[in-house]
């Protein structure tokens, strides 16, 4: 049908465009800010090691994986992304818009825009169902587990960017010290895991949560409190996904996709 084409052309053409901002934001850089260094001037705890950040890499590669596998002739007609429409798209819109907010120092702009991309990341992996149908391989490389990682990393990405953000008005936390707000939003994180690791079996989701925890805990190595919080909470993640992975395995008690 002449609207699945077009919906299969949205993605594509959104996709090239985010990834296009993205080369743009470190090459050029926009604004004549580096993403990092804008980061750095926030002394936050809740932020992890620079290396972290390379996570984008798995990130878009997981994004030409899925427009390869949504152009596919065959998969033109897939319930499954016919149900999730356009919010591939538009999620890659506004992840091109968070960093022209971000570059141009708009904080309170890129957390508003920051929460609608996690809104849209959300009701993309609900429309998808993912961790609840019995998939093929390549549906799931294509197609869950980049869902996953982008969901992942979104959830704490958006966690310091609104942690930036209150540090950029001066927000006083209620009177109650940084180190101790970056161990509660870390037991958050960790609530969040446990609810994607009971809920839907998503490994690779905690194990990006690992990952952020245990970059977490390295950037915050002297802050004994905050690292500690975070090897543990990395911990936790570790063994969710473990035991995550094991009961996703055993796939033959789920329902098929009806693609």
């Amino acid at each position: 049908m002449p609207r699945d084409s077009v919906r299969q052309s949205a993605n594509l053409l959104a996709a090239v465009a985010a990834l296009a901002v993205n080369v743009l934001a470190v090459t050029l850089p926009l604004n004549g800010q580096d993403t990092a260094a804008i980061s750095d001037r926030f002394p936050v705890y809740f932020v992890p090691a620079g290396y972290v950040f390379s996570i984008w890499g798995l990130i878009y590669v997981g994004w030409i994986a899925f427009v390869i596998y949504q152009l596919l002739p065959k998969q033109r007609e897939n319930p499954r992304l016919r149900k999730l429409g356009y919010l591939f798209a538009l999620s890659c819109l506004f992840n091109a818009g968070w960093l022209f907010c971000w570059h141009y120092l708009q904080f309170g702009l890129s957390v508003v825009v920051m929460l609608i991309l996690l809104g849209l990341l959300i009701a993309s992996y609900l429309r998808l169902n993912v961790g609840r149908l019995q998939v093929g391989a390549a549906e799931r490389w294509c197609v869950d587990i980049p869902f996953g990682l982008y969901l992942g990393w979104i959830t704490v990405a958006t966690v310091a960017n609104i942690s930036d953000f209150l540090y950029s008005i001066r927000w006083t936390g209620f009177g109650i010290s940084p180190q101790i707000w970056a161990v509660l939003m870390l037991a958050v994180a960790s609530l969040l895991g446990l609810g994607m690791g009971l809920a839907r079996r998503d490994a690779p989701y905690l194990l990006v949560l690992v990952w952020a925890f245990v970059g977490i805990a390295v950037k915050q190595s002297g802050v004994v409190v905050v690292a500690t919080a975070a090897w543990v909470a990395a911990a936790f993640a570790l063994l969710l996904a473990a035991l995550s992975f094991v009961r996703g395995a055993r796939t033959g008690k789920l329902p098929r996709s009806p693609a």
